[in-house]
């Protein structure tokens, strides 16, 4: 009786601790419950009615709390995470400190993203640049008879399928440099690849650009972004013109804090450059820049660097690996429009990329439609499927475990294939196409979304 009586008032006991210490669990969560704003950062996460796979607002705490791990560089125990938490929740309705470091995902250095700034206006450049870019003649002339021709007519006609909700805008604004950096630190991206011509020089509908580069740099350094350059098809390209790009690039930015360098396999940390057109200039005469034993040798000198080529048909990789350069790309935004751009390809490039001592950087991207500049050019059209389009893009891409995923792009409004902010527009002359029926931001949330995941299975593969 005395054993009976004694395990009696031991177990009345341990239920009377365990439902304290339920309620007080309960009574911790109600508080953070309260002091969680209606709406963080820059919304909700990925958006009221996005996606039917992001409408689950339960992983809010988890995304906030990985974040703040992440930028704080400490792992800390489950309390001092609900203490973190709920103090910079509380920070949400006061003065902010420090919003960068609480509305914005952190950078994702294995996600780099193609970026122009060849775009002008009146107010900052004396007139329109790009965004009155003519449309361009089919190169037959049967076809090219069928299709209207002039220039787009700025700014309520522009020469893009969506309109910028920031407008037809200059890209030597500060606030328009500054508002795109934010968004590509919103959509978790870490590396900007920049559009670069050498001093002097520019596409044939633009001016020169390089100017510019010191200013992106620092606004590129404000949200902890690193800047790379994507080396355009100039005239008379080859392999001594390159070496002294290289080193103008590096003697000149390589010193700034948000110039990028990328860790290889040996510890080494070099910068990369990303070669458009790389096809155009025979393996021969990269070989004499990229190759040690080449005779305009880069290689192990203070200018040496990472090489990505693009490849576009399969016979690329081949010339790419005799060129010696150091990986590929595949740029475009179009799924079956060439043989690199095909995910059902990426699997065998990267064999043999692995195979070779090769990186393979896919690029994935929204959607597709140059309409407004080619008109004639309706079948490489990706209708971009309420996102759908880029999650498809993104699972391919995520398949083939790449060290390096790149997005095409975030302003290359000519092609329809930026996630910059769109808006709804209609004009006299033209009804633009827009995100609808979700919000400007939606795609920079879905890149976000990817690189959260991008992460996570990156730790898997690593293990």
């Amino acid at each position: 009786t005395l054993n009976y009586d004694i395990m009696a008032r031991f177990r009345r006991r341990t239920c009377i601790i365990l439902l304290l210490f339920i309620l007080f669990i309960c009574s911790i969560m109600m508080a953070l419950k309260t002091l969680r704003p209606d709406r963080a950062g820059f919304g909700d996460p990925f958006g009221l009615g996005l996606l039917p796979e992001l409408q689950q607002r339960t992983v809010l705490l988890d995304n906030k709390q990985n974040s703040l791990n992440r930028v704080q560089g400490d792992t800390v125990t489950h309390v001092s995470n609900l203490h973190s938490i709920a103090v910079n929740t509380m920070k949400a309705s006061m003065p902010p400190v420090n919003k960068l470091e609480e509305e914005l995902s952190s950078p994702n250095y294995n996600f780099h993203i193609f970026y122009y700034s060849w775009f002008g206006n009146p107010q900052f450049d004396g007139k329109y640049i790009h965004w009155n870019h003519p449309l361009l003649p089919h190169w037959d002339p049967k076809i090219a008879n069928n299709y209207p021709k002039g220039r787009h007519n700025p700014p309520e006609d522009i020469g893009a399928n969506f309109y910028p909700e920031l407008g037809s805008y200059s890209s030597k604004d500060p606030s328009v440099i500054e508002a795109h950096m934010k968004q590509m630190r919103s959509a978790s991206t870490g590396v900007i690849v920049l559009s670069w011509y050498p001093p002097g020089m520019a596409d044939e509908n633009g001016e020169p650009t390089d100017g510019l580069v010191p200013v992106i740099l620092d606004y590129a350094n404000k949200y902890d972004l690193k800047v790379t350059f994507h080396i355009e098809p100039y005239k008379d390209r080859d392999d001594r013109s390159m070496y002294h790009n290289v080193k103008y690039i590096i003697d000149k930015y390589g010193g700034h804090p948000a110039f990028y360098r990328h860790k290889t396999s040996t510890g080494r940390f070099l910068p990369m450059f990303y070669v458009y057109d790389s096809y155009v200039t025979i393996p021969e005469i990269w070989a004499n820049l990229l190759t040690v034993s080449g005779s305009q040798s880069i290689r192990n000198t203070p200018y040496d660097a990472l090489f990505i080529a693009l490849l576009v048909e399969e016979r690329h990789k081949h010339d790419i690996h005799r060129s010696g350069f150091d990986g590929m790309y595949t740029y475009f935004a179009t799924n079956g429009f060439s043989y690199g751009s095909s995910h059902h390809n990426w699997a065998s490039l990267k064999a043999f990329c692995d195979s070779n001592n090769l990186m393979f950087i896919p690029s994935v991207g929204p959607g597709y439609i140059d309409t407004s500049i080619r008109p004639w050019n309706n079948h490489n059209t990706r209708n971009r499927v309420n996102g759908k389009y880029y999650e498809t893009a993104f699972s391919a891409a995520l398949l083939v475990r790449p060290e390096i995923i790149s997005i095409t792009s975030f302003n290359e409004w000519h092609e329809g294939t930026q996630i910059e902010r769109a808006i709804p527009k209609r004009t006299g002359q033209v009804v633009y196409l827009d995100y609808k029926p979700h919000k400007p931001s939606v795609y920079l949330e879905l890149t976000q979304k990817w690189s959260e995941k991008y992460r996570k299975e990156q730790e898997q593969w690593l293990m």
